[in-house]
């Protein structure tokens, strides 16, 4: 079949064509419409699969072909990245489900597992269809089965339902989704999502046996953010079909994924470390319970044996004594056996309780019974004992003797009972800060400062001084009497100890006497070892110095010979001034400097889209070949733009700078408390400087008839008048502002501070204010007609008050209606929103450009407005149209801007120097201005609406500079290149680089 052009469709004969008189169709008219259509969609079909692959499409819709395969390619692998999240967490789940059976009491957290993981089935389902619907040409929707809705399906699940309900789900496999779920349930499945987290960590928490803070800090803070997303996604209710909430909903699974992996690999460590220590602590309290009943059982034994000797003992007052013992041993020692096998028992099981669930006496009972019943057995065993010696008329010492035994070996027990029942309650008093021994201590403190007892220890205080110094006394006086006789040992003895060598010693033979003041041989002195710091190096070897090197001789060394400087080397200020010459040079080699040289051709540089060209003449009537020629020649006017002048205007950065509405004049702001209004031309003349010294100028604002200019400070504006350079009135305002912007009649201007914008006139009254509620503003735009403006800034709280707990904040693009005075639509974002404007298009009507923080491109969304079928009432709402993606990585700085006839380019500047141009319909891009002729910083970017052929713009950056982007007119009679205009400025570092800028240096000076 041929491939037909799509031109040829206009050319189709009518699609109804049979009609009877009363207007209503024939059954052969109705069958010639649908073949028809069949055969156009046919056609459409051929022409398609037939049409090349890299020729972009210029629907409003639709971004170009590269850079919407790249969204779809990104998006998807953004998905899929999610998704291997998930199901390591998943899995990370179901080993500690596995590793948890082994643990006494782990049902409530093999419960708690699994519910967890059919919320991440239910929540990875939602996340797939979304990312469906915004790439599906990457991503398919899930597969689902086709008898699922049968009536016999329908019974089988429910069936199933009424068997596992009210049971614990312990050996399902991995939970997965049986039914359709609705994309309005979002906010609730991340609720439910927290609480199922949150009653994972609490049954985490229950083995007191280890404590992970790790797992608990990460689920804790897993949790803030899922609360946070919830209530803030509740206000878009209805709205989650949309492809703005869908986008946003799928950017929040960067942040959530982090979560998972960060909960993935605590559980992760848990189960290696955890898990072993809950088992080990476990198997010891067993083995404690089983030792018990092994004792309990044996001394059951003993008691049941020694009774054979009292039962038959003549029934007087201590043999029944000792029967009773005896017999009241047994049975302790049978219960504390079989309290033990009891609490052993339940420690081991699976389905018991924690311990804050159990009553507390049912605890105690088979915590404390056992060691307690045992103690009491052996108690009565040894009563018995004693009483069963006096019974059976043993002897005298027999009776003595193990009664003095058995009070000491019960003395002993009852002390270590006491003992261990005290530092049980002192662990309750003080919660295990303090040991039994720091209570002990603390008592016998305040024992001691007792009045009674303060005046007993100052009574052996005294007393003990007392005996001292009668002690003392008597020293003494056996020193006085034995001093006649050791007075001379004693001295000798004293130098000796004080010197410990003798002080002669004879000389030898060799021993010359040297000069005191002479230094030690072999070791200098501290004076030599000072003055010889200045000496001849260590190293024997020196580096040829270079001839031209700028190492001065005076730091040569003093044994080496001074290099002999070469005749023809310039000296450092030449041969900076030669370096600047040659800079001039090559800088005007690049531009039209001599009436000879010939009309410059407009060259086009090879860019993403240099290859969209038209060879057909006939499909140039066709409106997307209209749009690549109105692209190419477009590419074609920017790529004869460069760099006509360097304005060295500003000692500090330039902040802000913007043109006038007509285009005649140009005003920046810098933060050497300045702003500064050029006169457009070539060249560039200063007309008037605005000082602003109470403060940095952070804005511009031209009016709309382009006679009033708008300065912004930190807490001010003023209002100048752009002919005369007076300021006519400075409004001082009680907050700090973030940007002022005109209404379009002019009349008055918005002041955003925080929340709120208000309106002013210009001379400083409130006229109005709008209120946006939790979002902080940072900057406003206006529509034509003045009803509604557009907002954006990020999300200070939550509609609940949350706020995030490591995930980033959630940012709003918001329009306000300002006859109804309230939020008509909110779009929420997650990158750092910074700016927008508004424009007009021939194509898209009214578009909202949308500059972003660091890395993030620029966006254009387009206001639409609806109207309800019900209210009849007109609202707005906000849809996305281009993504502006750059060739590479870029670190954005400063707002994005329109430019260009009708608005149709958009110009974004980097940080590292670079320029970026796009074709705001097509979302191609047509230009980059590298940053290697002009580097530096550039800080922000102003385009000349009124300059359309050829197009202009400007730059600002860190050092001061403003840089004017532009083509100069073509006069082959008129040179055209600045010579030494100079601009009124304070002195500053950058000064000498000024001089040699193309707009204040002459090369027919030299």
């Amino acid at each position: 079949m041929p491939v037909h052009d799509p031109t040829e469709l206009s050319e189709d004969p009518p699609l109804i064509s049979s009609a009877d008189a009363s207007g209503r169709q024939s059954p052969g008219g109705r069958r010639e419409t649908i073949m028809n259509l069949v055969e156009m969609l046919l056609r459409d079909n051929e022409s398609s699969n037939y049409a090349p692959q890299n020729v972009p499409t210029f629907e409003d819709e639709k971004d170009a072909p590269s850079v919407d395969e790249h969204l779809q390619n990104a998006g998807a692998q953004v998905f899929y990245k999610l998704q291997r999240r998930i199901n390591n967490l998943d899995k990370e789940l179901r080993n500690f489900a596995n590793a948890a059976r082994q643990l006494g009491s782990s049902v409530a957290i093999l419960s708690s597992t699994f519910h967890l993981r059919d919320r991440l089935a239910q929540l990875l389902f939602l996340y797939h269809e979304n990312a469906a619907n915004l790439f599906p040409r990457k991503i398919a929707h899930v597969a689902r089965d086709g008898n699922a809705d049968s009536p016999s399906a329908s019974r089988r699940k429910k069936a199933f339902i009424r068997r596992v309900k009210g049971k614990a789900q312990l050996h399902v496999p991995r939970p997965t989704v049986a039914e359709n779920l609705d994309p309005e349930s979002f906010p609730e499945q991340l609720e439910q999502l927290a609480k199922e987290v949150t009653n994972f960590l609490r049954c985490l928490n229950e083995f007191p046996e280890f404590t992970d803070e790790a797992v608990n800090a990460s689920i804790l803070s897993f949790e803030g953010d899922l609360n946070y997303w919830a209530s803030c996604l509740k206000e878009y209710a209805g709205q989650f079909r949309y492809p703005a909430v869908q986008r946003y909903v799928h950017d929040l699974s960067s942040d959530m994924g982090a979560h998972f992996d960060e909960l993935t690999s605590s559980l992760s460590m848990f189960i290696e470390v955890g898990v072993p220590t809950i088992r080990f602590a476990q198997k010891h309290g067993a083995e404690n319970l089983l030792n018990l009943s092994t004792v309990a059982t044996f001394f059951s034994a003993v008691t049941a044996t020694t009774m054979q000797f009292s039962y038959q003992l003549d029934h007087t007052g201590i043999s029944n004594s000792v029967n009773c013992f005896w017999f009241g041993s047994l049975v302790f020692s049978i219960a504390a056996a079989v309290n033990s096998l009891l609490g052993l028992t339940w420690k081991q099981a699976m389905y018991r309780s924690p311990g804050h669930r159990v009553p507390w006496w049912v605890l105690i009972w088979i915590k404390r019974s056992p060691l307690v019943f045992l103690v009491l057995s052996v108690a009565c065993f040894s009563l018995g004992l004693c009483c069963f010696t006096y019974a059976s008329e043993q002897a005298r010492i027999t009776s003595h003797l193990t009664t003095v035994l058995t009070a000491f070996t019960s003395f002993g027990l009852a002390a270590v009972s006491a003992w261990f029942a005290s530092e049980r309650w002192a662990f309750a008093r003080h919660r295990g800060q303090k040991w039994l021994s720091d209570v002990l201590d603390e008592v016998t403190d305040r024992f001691l400062h007792l009045t009674g007892v303060m005046w007993l220890q100052r009574w052996f205080r005294i007393t003990k001084r007392q005996f001292g110094r009668l002690q003392e006394c008597l020293i003494y006086l056996c020193k006085v009497l034995k001093s006649g006789f050791t007075c001379k040992t004693c001295v000798a003895e004293d130098d000796l100890e004080a010197n410990g060598l003798p002080t002669t010693m004879p000389q030898s033979p060799n021993y010359e006497p040297k000069d005191p003041t002479s230094p030690e041989p072999g070791r200098p002195s501290d004076v030599t070892a000072v003055i010889s710091e200045p000496s001849t190096p260590v190293s024997p070897a020196v580096p040829p110095t270079p001839v031209n090197s700028p190492v001065n001789a005076e730091f040569s060394p003093p044994d080496s010979p001074t290099p002999t400087a070469s005749p023809s080397s310039p000296s450092r200020g030449k041969q900076l001034w030669k370096n600047a010459v040659r800079n001039v040079k090559m800088h005007n080699a690049i531009s039209p400097i001599s009436p000879t040289f010939s009309k410059p051709q407009p060259v086009r540089q090879r860019t993403a889209s240099s290859g969209f060209t038209s060879t057909d003449e006939r499909s140039r009537k066709d409106s997307a070949v209209t749009n690549r020629a109105r692209v190419s020649n477009t590419m074609a006017k920017l790529s004869e733009l460069y760099c006509t002048h360097d304005l060295a205007v500003h000692s500090a950065l330039v902040r802000h700078m913007a043109f006038s509405p007509d285009g005649k004049f140009m005003a920046t702001s810098s933060w050497d408390k300045t702003s500064i209004i050029f006169r457009v031309g070539n060249p560039f003349t200063p007309h008037r400087t605005l000082a602003h010294p109470q403060g940095f100028v952070g804005f511009v604002a031209w009016s709309p008839n382009g006679k009033t200019l708008l300065t912004k400070m930190a807490r001010g504006i003023k209002v100048w008048n752009a002919e005369t350079g007076v300021c006519e009135k400075t409004i001082n305002r009680n907050a700090a502002i973030e940007v002022v912007t005109w209404f379009p009649h002019g009349e008055a201007f918005l002041s955003i501070e925080g929340s709120v914008a208000f309106k002013l006139d210009l001379k400083g009254k409130v006229l109005d204010q709008y209120d946006f509620g939790n979002m902080k503003l940072h900057d406003l735009a206006i529509t034509p007609d003045s009803t509604r403006l557009v907002g954006v800034g990020p999300l200070l709280r939550s509609p609940t008050g949350l706020q995030p707990s490591r995930s980033r904040v959630e940012k709003r693009l918001a329009v306000y209606n300002v006859d109804t005075k309230h939020i008509e639509s909110l779009t929420p974002v997650l990158e750092d929103v910074r700016s927008i404007s508004l424009a007009l298009t021939s194509r898209n009507g009214l578009v909202a450009l949308i500059s972003y923080e660091s890395k993030a491109p620029p966006q254009v969304w387009k206001l639409e407005f609806v109207r309800d079928r019900d209210t009849n009432l007109v609202s707005s709402r906000l849809s996305l149209r281009h993504t502006y993606m750059p060739r590479s990585r870029v670190e954005f700085s400063g707002p994005s801007y329109f430019g260009g006839k009708d608005n149709e380019l958009v110009i974004c500047s980097g940080k590292a120097g670079d320029i970026h141009v796009w074709d705001q319909e097509s979302g191609i891009l047509l230009h980059v201005f590298q940053a290697q002729a002009h580097p530096g910083d550039i800080t922000c970017v102003a385009w000349n609406q009124a300059a359309i052929l050829p197009f202009m713009f400007a730059t600002g950056s860190h050092d001061g500079v403003v840089r004017i982007w532009t083509r100069e007119p073509y006069d082959p009679d008129t040179d055209h290149t600045p010579k030494n205009i100079a601009f009124p400025r304070s002195s500053s570092p950058y000064q000498f680089g000024s001089s040699m800028s193309g707009s204040t240096f002459s090369l027919e000076d030299h």
